[in-house]
């Protein structure tokens, strides 16, 4: 008996259809509620809580942080800052950016503690236990600028630095001047002699902890300053942190929290620190970074909170400029005259530096007043400045890549027609005496 091939189903492919588009719709509904349930779940950012700090008329405020930044909507021009002076330059380089009265010499408030924080770190173990003097323990304003220190309370210098940088610590400064320096007096004579050091022209300081009202520096000199605290250890991630237990050997923990709500506010932000007294004004020196750049703004004088105006000059920094290597080490220059003649020339290093998206480089060259030719090949003999936007970003060595080799003498010259009768006539008063 034959058996008929069963007949194929007609219903069985479009039920698989069916049954994988069910499948899939079912799969992307669970994906879907799962990503919005894991957004639910993320926090928003949070303004820093309320820290007590001294305002206008030395009255104490509970609430005196921005919660929100008042910035430009475009960030690529130039913002306007009404502070008496202020500043945004690279952090890495200390290329100048942007300056308002950059060289003025203002009142700087706790700004001063960059300064002691730096020679902390530069003339201490950060493990070094200090005992608390009566003179530094009754010197604090207990409550609004003071970690509450007591005579003779034993606490680690790293501790101190945190209380210092965070909570701006009036106390935690006297007692870590004295620390170092055997007195507070001793200690603002070595900052003064640091700052000279760094070449800090237009800086006075009269206390480790800036309460004074006759201490001053300037804008330009703190990013000086600024730029070599964040070298030495320890320094970048101190003023980078938000919260800190202060653990003291005698007394228990003291939580302190960061001044600096750009922390909080600003994305990339990485310090710095905070300053206010009635004669300084609102202060203070900002830096954030994003990816490898790193820039530091710098307001001093501020009629309000200092950190909208700090944060609008960082974005016009992340965003009006590009870093671009302009020179690169042994890079060909146009040839330069030497004593008449043509030398050929490099560039001595690289040029790296922020500049504006459309600005024009050039390069101009200065050479030493002394050079003679022919200079040695490998001989530094003046300068390569490079420009972008009429600004200077950056200078390095001009130096000799050759020098052409003296010109073959011709037939027809006049000192050829010369050599040759000196010969010719040799040649006869030779044959004279010996023919």
């Amino acid at each position: 008996m034959t058996r008929r091939p069963a007949a194929p189903s007609r219903w069985l492919f479009p039920w698989s259809l069916i049954s994988w588009s069910l499948i899939s719709v079912l799969l992307l509904s669970v994906l879907l509620l799962s990503l919005g349930a894991a957004r639910a779940q993320t926090p928003a950012p949070q303004p820093p809580p309320p820290t007590p700090v001294i305002q206008p008329g030395g009255q104490a405020s509970l609430s005196p942080f921005p919660s929100t930044l008042r910035t430009p909507s475009t960030s690529t021009e130039l913002p306007e800052i009404h502070a008496a002076s202020a500043v945004l330059a690279d952090l890495d380089t200390g290329q100048m950016l942007f300056d308002v009265n950059r060289n003025e010499r203002r009142p700087i408030a706790s700004v001063t503690k960059i300064m002691t924080a730096l020679l902390v770190v530069e003339r201490t173990d950060l493990t070094d236990v200090v005992t608390v003097s009566e003179d530094a323990a009754s010197g604090q304003v207990s409550g609004i600028s003071g970690l509450g220190l007591v005579a003779g309370e034993r606490i680690r210098v790293d501790e101190l630095l945190y209380a210092l940088l965070l909570q701006s610590a009036n106390d935690a400064a006297e007692a870590l001047a004295e620390h170092v320096s055997g007195s507070v007096d001793a200690f603002v004579d070595d900052m003064n002699a640091r700052a000279e050091q760094l070449g800090m022209t237009r800086t006075m300081f009269t206390s480790p902890n800036g309460l004074d009202d006759t201490g001053y520096s300037s804008a330009a000199d703190l990013v000086r300053l600024t730029r070599v605290a964040y070298r030495s250890p320890g320094f970048a991630s101190v003023v980078a942190t938000r919260f800190h237990t202060v653990e003291s050997l005698d007394a228990k923990p003291r939580i302190v929290q960061n001044r600096n709500v750009l922390l909080w506010l600003y994305p990339g932000a990485i310090g710095v620190k905070t300053g206010f007294t009635s004669p300084a004004g609102f202060c203070v020196v900002g830096a954030a970074q994003r990816g490898d750049e790193r820039l530091v703004a710098v307001v001093l004088g501020a009629p309000g909170e200092p950190f909208s105006a700090a944060a609008a000059l960082l974005n016009y920094g992340f965003d009006a400029f590009e870093q671009r290597t302009l020179l690169r080490e042994g890079e060909r220059l146009d040839d330069v005259d030497v004593g008449g003649r043509s030398v050929s020339v490099s560039a001595g290093g690289d040029v790296r530096g922020l500049i504006p998206s459309a600005a024009t480089v050039s390069h101009y060259v200065e050479l030493e007043s002394h050079v003679a030719f022919p200079p040695a090949r490998g001989e530094e003999i003046g300068i390569v400045r490079v420009s972008a936007g009429g600004t200077i970003v950056g200078e390095v060595p001009l130096v000799v890549l050759g020098v052409p080799a003296p010109p073959p003498l011709e037939a027809g010259s006049w000192w050829v027609r010369a050599a040759g009768a000196l010969v010719d006539a040799g040649g006869g008063v030779l044959d004279a005496l010996f023919g």
